[in-house]
């Protein structure tokens, strides 16, 4: 092994540990952490034998190892970039409708039907 290799792979092993740590604390759901695991696992692969990404893609039909990776790389950042927007999307909506109920209590609390004032009301003299 060759010392990129080794600083990859132990790059990964601590995104590994990373990635347990997460789970294991409960911030990451289980079965993310099987997904990120199984990145690590088959990055590391892929660095430590790079023929294996040669000979899986000549059994899709794909010319070259370096294509395989250029290919899943586009396809997982489209799936990634739509997760993203779905997720601000839905994230977006929420914040309306939280600003909404917290405008339409301030309000009913306020007495008067209206949208309370931010400037302090006047004293007569």
């Amino acid at each position: 092994m060759n010392l990129f290799q080794s600083l990859v792979v132990s790059l990964f092993v601590v995104l590994s540990l990373l990635t347990l740590s997460a789970g294991l604390r409960g911030t990451v759901r289980k079965r993310i952490v099987g997904f990120w695991l199984a990145v690590w696992v088959v990055g590391s692969v892929a660095v430590v034998w790079p023929h294996t990404t040669a000979m899986v893609a000549h059994s899709l039909g794909i010319g070259r190892g370096a294509d395989l990776l250029l290919y899943s790389t586009a396809l997982v950042m489209i799936v990634a970039f739509f997760y993203v927007y779905t997720r601000f999307r839905r994230v977006e909506r929420q914040l309306t409708l939280l600003v909404r109920r917290l405008a339409i209590q301030n309000a009913e609390l306020s007495g008067h039907g209206g949208i309370p004032s931010s400037q302090p009301p006047r004293r007569s003299e």
